[in-house]
Formats: structure tokens, sequence, C-alpha cells
């Protein structure tokens, strides 16, 4: 068997062996490398489970179009007249009915389109004058209270406001103004 004689103090395979803070430079790069992967990578992760925040002072969200853009008070009187009501995406990602009074002005509440039966869409149908669901038929009048069924409750409500020309959606959490009995959706 051969021996292999050890490195010398003074040369030799010395200089081949790093130097402890070196070494500790490495570890620390190394470390600090993996732990700014791994984070990168749980950002989006812990981000997914954090509820969006409130745009609006009354707790509410920006209204959407169907584009996905703001809506913006001028710009939607602009293009919808008295009397329209058309969709914009409100709270909780739900279709809701922005609703354009006279004198050119977008009401102070909106109208959840989702219908309180079976979850359907309920279309606004201009010549009945009501919201028509084209499920299993229920109606709505103008304001979104149930007339026929088989839905048992009138449609949710949402507060509408206008803020530096932005419109904002927030929860109706007080008395149903048509039907005069506590918000079911609050």
């Amino acid at each position: 068997m051969t021996q292999i004689p050890a490195a010398s103090s003074n040369g030799g395979g010395a200089a081949d062996v790093p130097g402890m803070g070196r070494r500790q430079f490495m570890n620390l790069l190394t470390f600090g490398s993996v732990t700014g992967v791994a984070l990168g990578a749980l950002y989006p992760v812990v981000n997914y489970f954090i509820p969006p925040k409130a745009a609006g002072s009354g707790g509410g969200v920006t209204a959407k179009d169907e584009l996905g853009n703001s809506v913006t008070a001028t710009g939607w009187l602009a293009t919808h007249k008295e009397g329209d009501r058309s969709l914009v995406q409100g709270l909780k990602g739900d279709p809701t009915y922005l609703l354009v009074e006279g004198g050119e002005a977008i009401g102070d509440y909106g109208i959840n389109a989702i219908c309180t039966h079976l979850g359907c869409v309920v279309p606004w149908n201009s010549g009945a004058n009501r919201f028509i669901c084209p499920c299993h038929g229920s109606q709505y009048d103008a304001t979104g209270k149930v007339v026929r069924g088989p839905a048992p409750l009138s449609l949710a409500l949402a507060h509408v406001s206008v803020e530096n020309d932005n419109v904002f959606l927030g929860p109706w959490t007080e008395t149903d103004f048509r039907t005069g009995e506590k918000a079911w959706w609050a």
C-alpha cells in the first residue's frame, strides 16, 4: 500500500484548501440565493390567500366594465342614457347593474344580477320593464324586488358612490328599502 505524505505547512497542498472565511462566504451566498428563490416562489401563493383591500372609502370596490377597466362617472354617463341598466363587475366579482337616473346621474344603489333561485344572471327586459330570469321565469321589478317566483328573495343591493370620478360599489348592510326588512345578503 502506498502512503501519500501529508501536505506541509510551507506550501504544497495548502493552497488548494479554502480558508474558513471563504467557505463561510460561499455558504452565506448559497443560503441567500436559495432563500431568495424560495421567498420569490412563495410570495404569489401567500398573496393568493390575502383578501383584496377595499378601494373606496365606504369599504367597496371599484366598478369594472366588461373589459376589466375601471368605470368612471363621466365615461359611463357619456355612453349610457337615463333609464339605462347595464352590468359592471361588482362586489365579489358578481355582475351588478348600474342605474342611470334622471339629470345625468348614476343611481346611489346597484342591483346584483344573480337570481336568488338558482344563481342565473338575470337580464333586464326593457319591454316588460322588469328583470326576467331566463332559467325558470322569476321576475323582479325595476328596483330588483321579486314580483314572481320561484325566486324566494329580492335581488341583492350594493351602495354606489362616485369619488374623484371613479365609481365604487360598497356593501349594503342596512334595511332593504324595497321590503322594509333586514338585508338577507348582509
